[in-house]
């Protein structure tokens, strides 16, 4: 099984499906890794002999940023609009949508499931 930038690839999948499983890596990314390293993108990646492996290891360490880097890369990004309390830092820090999306309705994914209606019950059940 081939282990590259701490993330087991799937053995099953095409390489440059599998490549897809590094944070930060996406299809054209994949495609122009293989390329660099000189592997056959097509092939499966438990067919991939130990020096593809190892190039591929050494194309992706010359790319740049992957996977925990890169994560934490991004954490601090966020990290400093929020210390600076910027706009994005607000919404970051009341998970609200952060690029302009409307709240008044829809938002869901970031704001999480209604809340309202548990208390409107709550209301009813005192009145009687």
């Amino acid at each position: 099984m081939a282990r590259i930038a701490g993330v087991d690839l799937p053995p099953n999948k095409r390489l440059w499906v599998g490549l897809t499983a590094i944070y930060g890596i996406g299809q054209a990314r994949a495609k122009k890794l293989a390329a660099k390293a000189g592997v056959d993108e097509t092939k499966k990646v438990k067919d991939l002999t130990e020096e593809e492996v190892n190039k591929l290891r050494q194309a992706i360490e010359s790319e740049g940023r992957v996977e925990g880097d890169l994560r934490k890369e991004m954490q601090m990004n966020i990290r400093r609009l929020i210390e600076i309390q910027c706009y994005r830092g607000m919404r970051h820090r009341r998970n609200l949508p952060v690029r302009g999306q409307r709240t008044h309705t829809n938002a869901r994914t970031r704001k999480g499931p209604r809340k309202g209606a548990v208390a409107a019950k709550k209301k009813v059940a005192l009145r009687k």
